[in-house]
């Protein structure tokens, strides 16, 4: 009988990402300290085989080897040994969507570059192996020349190689296979160089191993036996010729002499001829990087070329895929999964019940009645109002909707209109959130994503061809169609799968972006859109045969795998950058047209938390944030100073407009992105122990500072992008970063700039204790991002990326316990108070776990002047609690928010709470009370925060 199992839910996780930078070595040593700031599981970045150089391992090209570059499986085994010693688990970041490319190491991808169709991995990639254009028929668009491809060519930088009995082709740092089958083109140039050798046996086997490659199965075969026949004999012809070579060095030599001849000479452009007629014989098409966009004919990441998605819907692509990491769940490594990117998959539901299923019989138990066997997150970003599907076997989120809650609930709401006619006034025109999302998702499907909405539009073209009544629709209106509606979706994506009803959440996200682009386009036929509605919903038309049902059926899920790329590129990478009203909410899954949500709204989040999903992760900087949590809380402080925000900004413009250039008739940098970057300082700009802004801004800050703009103006697709750099516009940019933040006498910026940053940190500081101790205690799994247990003002990758200094945390960890509560308060600049609360409240967790995986959750409402400054909650299970109170708008309250400058501000404790022996945690202070009323002046006397408890 299959033993019975519950998973391993964590107390608190901590983000590790692993490259060469921070290996398995590196992380064994840290366990100890991890263990005593409190944290229960390592949350590790994908650590399986990619690239060499990769920061962060999504790149992933052998799912079934660890990366060489982090460490051996010895050392591996060693860092898990360490994690048991300290009864401490491991959640792992795994990556089903897709593969990195670009390195031979991915054989799989080698397999079909050199295979084409008939390689036996072909159908593990999504690939168009019949694309509109005829001449990509039966072969894969490799879009990686840095120019176009008759000019790379003629300059020689394609050169064909030869190395262990097989031909491949050099660009630069790649290694391309070349088709057995063209081996000819060269073997027969490597014969005539070898006439003088005729009556040789040598001469003969390489006239043989000719005559061998003729009778190859076609690189087009799909035949099964045909395809195990082609895999079959290429290989003994690399050894035959291989062979041949070490045995007659001539043949050797004559096949030298043939490259050299192929390679062609620059400069004679007849010479590249035999090159150019051997590429057009692969099965791949060689192209300027530039035309990805429009005609690459395979699936990938959003629109990064050396990604490529596979066909995890396949049982064999999803078995080939989980062999290692089912050992690592079955051995106790791995104790929980992170799903990256589920929103690609063609059926996420089906793919989440497949590795439940898996990881119970890797773990040689019974399926539990929820289908979960172990702890799993799933990167889903959600929108608005949207909540995560409750029929999905997982635990929760990644906790983006967490972040910006907390965000949302530190922002002044009342300040919205001083605040957004202040952006408006800088730029000189009105900006609107909504019309510029649809504006931006529409122009990413113009210039990065075109092929992918091409494909939809042909494939719903097709279909209304099989139909009388739908014929007359025009390719260019069922196009267009799909297009508009795309850029109306509120959401990621739809989740519609065969043989399950359609969800009441789906028809009214179809419905509500047909209805949306219907309003936007009329001219269209409104029939037009009822096709498109009707077969997005799976109302297909009558009398469908089972093939015609299946291309419908297969139209509709390729349609929900397109939307989530196409949103998270034009909100998230372009959108958020031009939209700076507050840049504090511009954060993955944010809703930056939303200003602030009160404490209602809070609670009921978390309400719906502790109901539904009790174990989803609690983030507040993750990889992949915009930038890090103390950088977010001292942004969002500018909502609680409007008046010197507007006052500032005016004077700073009239300070720096000097440093502007002029290009093209406008001043770089424009005013929007000049808006950001007094944004981005206030959020960034070093305090000193005193509480003092640094004089000097290091080189090392300057140099941040202006890599953070340059990819901020490249994703905003304005005045320059990715695609077309402008580097007039980036060095402007780039100069003036330098200008207002070099420090001189004539630099009348800075002084000005400093008591600002001042009073943003200290409001920041407030900021920051408080999201931290709210996601340590609301419902869900807190999770800290490396290195974020003390102050962290990163930006977005890859400044979040740089190597975190442990050694100066162990130390801090260490002294912690000496410092009385006061002096950390005191001292906040240093981060000791950040990583004391972090420390006290975890351990806290760990010995009361419970109280906080299935305690109630019990909002408290406070009242007096400051009731709307205050958020308390409880949480309860059975005799065990705690009670939270945290400050937010602190400005109305001063500096630091305690004691007595709480007036008159109380709480009111529940009912269903005894108060005997109730204290403060944090201070150890007995719980002096009047009823069940708490005074906040008596309970935050020494800190700005408060957890009471009875234990």
């Amino acid at each position: 009988m299959a033993e019975k199992h519950s998973p391993r839910i964590p107390t608190c996780t901590y983000r590790l990402q692993f490259n060469r930078q921070f290996t398995f070595a590196q992380a064994r040593e840290i366990v100890p300290y991890l263990h005593a700031l409190g944290v229960s599981d390592a949350y590790a970045s994908p650590y399986f085989q990619a690239r060499a150089e990769s920061l962060h391992g999504y790149e992933i090209t052998d799912h079934n080897k660890l990366n060489a570059t982090i460490g051996s499986r010895e050392e591996y085994d060693a860092w898990v040994t360490e994690l048991h010693a300290h009864q401490m688990g491991q959640v792992l970041d795994f990556v089903p969507n897709h593969m990195g490319i670009a390195e031979p190491l991915n054989q799989w991808w080698m397999d079909v570059l050199e295979n084409g169709p008939s390689s036996m991995y072909a159908p593990y990639f999504d690939i168009d192996w019949h694309p509109l254009k005829s001449d990509l028929h039966d072969k894969v668009l490799l879009p990686i020349l840095s120019d176009q491809y008759g000019r790379v060519l003629e300059r020689g930088e394609l050169r064909v190689r030869f190395e262990e009995g097989a031909f491949y082709l050099s660009y630069y740092d790649r290694k391309l296979p070349i088709a057995p089958g063209t081996y000819r083109y060269i073997l027969n140039i490597a014969l005539q160089n070898l006439a003088e050798y005729k009556g040789q046996d040598f001469y003969a086997e390489l006239q043989s191993i000719v005559t061998a490659l003729e009778y190859l199965p076609r690189h087009t075969e799909t035949d099964p036996r045909r395809i195990a026949e082609r895999v079959r004999e290429k290989e003994i012809v690399k050894r035959r010729l291989e062979r041949r070579c070490a045995e007659a060095p001539e043949v050797q030599q004559a096949i030298e002499n043939a490259l050299r001849q192929i390679n062609g000479e620059p400069g004679d452009a007849r010479s590249f001829d035999a090159l150019d007629e051997l590429l057009n014989a692969q099965s791949y098409r060689l192209a300027f990087w530039r035309v990805a966009a429009e005609e690459i004919n395979y699936r990938r990441f959003f629109d990064v070329n050396d990604l490529a998605a596979i066909r995890m819907e396949l049982p064999e692509v999803f078995d080939e895929a989980h062999k290692l990491l089912l050992d690592l769940v079955r051995v106790g490594a791995v104790t929980g999964l992170r799903i990256d990117h589920p929103d690609g998959l063609y059926l996420p539901q089906e793919y989440f019940e497949k590795l439940q299923r898996r990881c119970a019989e890797a773990l040689g138990m019974a399926l539990p009645q929820d289908g979960r066997a172990v702890y799993m997150i799933v990167e889903k970003i959600l929108t608005a109002v949207e909540t995560l599907r409750k029929d999905w076997p997982v635990h929760g989120t990644t906790g983006y909707d967490f972040a910006n809650q907390v965000t949302q609930l530190l922002v002044d709401s009342s300040a919205e209109t001083e605040i957004t006619k202040t952006f408006h006034r800088f730029l000189g025109h009105s900006l609107h959130f909504g019309h510029l999302a649809y504006a931006k998702k529409l122009l990413v499907m113009r210039l990065a994503l075109a092929n992918d909405v091409n494909v939809l539009g042909n494939m719903v073209d097709r279909l209304s061809e099989q139909n009388r009544w739908y014929r007359d629709f025009t390719l260019e209106a069922l196009a267009r169609a799909v297009r508009e509606t795309i850029a109306c979706f509120p959401v990621y994506r739809t989740y519609l799968a065969p043989e399950r009803p359609v969800n009441d959440q789906d028809r009214q996200v179809v419905e509500r972006a047909v209805a949306a682009a219907e309003r936007r386009n009329p001219a269209i036929e409104e029939s037009v859109f009822n096709f498109l509605r009707d077969i997005l919903l799976f109302r297909f038309p009558e009398n469908l045969d089972d093939d015609a049902r299946a291309a419908h059926t297969h139209f509709v899920l390729k349609f929900q795998q397109a939307t989530g790329p196409i949103m998270a590129k034009g909100l998230e990478d372009t959108v958020f950058y031009i939209y700076n009203r507050l840049a504090a909410l511009n954060e993955v899954g944010g809703e930056p047209q939303q200003f602030g949500i009160g404490l209602d709204a809070f609670h009921e989040r978390n309400l719906d938390r502790q109901r539904n999903w009790p174990a989803t992760l609690l983030a507040t900087s993750t990889h992949d944030t915009k930038r890090s949590e103390d950088v977010r809380a001292r942004m969002v402080a500018i909502s609680e100073l409007p008046q010197p925000w507007r006052r500032s900004i005016q004077r700073w413009r009239l300070l720096n407009r000097k440093w502007k250039r002029t290009i093209d008739e406008a001043q770089a940098p424009d005013p929007n992105e000049e808006y950001l970057l007094y944004q981005t300082l206030l959020g960034t700009w070093p305090v000193n122990t005193h509480s003092q802004a640094e004089q000097t801004a290091s080189a090392e800050y300057v140099a941040r500072i202006q890599a953070y703009m340059a990819k901020a103006l490249n994703e905003a697709k304005l005045n320059t992008s990715w695609i077309r750099p402008n580097e007039d516009w980036l060095g402007a940019m780039r100069d003036f970063v330098a200008k207002i933040l070099e420090t001189s006498s004539k630099n009348k910026f800075l002084p000005n700039f400093f008591p600002v940053v001042e009073e943003i940190a200290r409001l920041g500081a407030i900021n920051s204790l408080t999201q931290t101790l709210l996601r340590l205690t609301s419902p869900g799994v807190p999770d800290i991002y490396q290195g974020n247990e003390i102050w962290d003002f990163s930006l977005v990758d890859p400044d979040n990326r740089r190597p975190v200094d442990y050694r100066h945390r162990r130390e801090m960890l260490a002294t912690i316990g000496k410092a009385k509560p006061e002096e950390l308060l005191q001292s906040w600049p240093d981060g000791r108070i950040k990583m004391f609360l972090t420390q006290r409240v975890l351990q806290f967790r760990r010995e009361h776990a419970d109280l906080f995986q299935c305690g109630n959750y019990l909002p408290i409402r406070a009242s007096g002047n400051l009731a709307d400054c205050c958020i308390s909650f409880g949480r309860q299970w059975h005799d065990e609690w705690i009670v939270v109170i945290a400050p937010r708008l602190s400005s109305r309250i001063g500096f630091p928010p305690v004691g007595e400058r709480w007036k008159d501000t109380v709480v009111d404790l529940p009912e269903s709470i005894s108060l005997d022996h109730a204290h403060e945690l944090l201070t150890c202070c007995e719980l002096r009370h009047e009823g069940r009323r708490v005074s906040i002046a008596d309970m935050v006397s020494i800190l700005p925060f408060a957890v009471l408890s009875n234990l």
